[in-house]
């Protein structure tokens, strides 16, 4: 499982876990599943999706995403939930 947050200046947009994450990386959608090489992305404006329990989407624009040991952490400059 994949430990992820989401946050924005605002708010801590979500803390849980899931089974994957799709985010749309500046020059592309980006997929993240377990075991996922470390990385960094610039993020661009779409829709950010959480994959597990129960779907989660938002909606996002700028950031960065940091992926490390199944941590996935999402810093946005806006988000709001779908």
């Amino acid at each position: 499982m994949l430990k992820v947050s989401v946050i924005s200046p605002e708010a801590a947009l979500y803390e849980g876990e899931a089974t994957s994450v799709v985010a749309p990386a500046y020059d592309g959608e980006v997929g993240i599943l377990t075991g996922h090489a470390p990385m960094m992305a610039l993020l661009g404006k779409g829709e950010l999706r959480i994959e597990g329990s129960a779907a989660k989407k938002f909606t996002i624009e700028g950031g960065f995403l940091q992926v490390v040991n199944n941590n996935v952490r999402i810093v946005t400059e806006r988000g709001a939930a779908k």
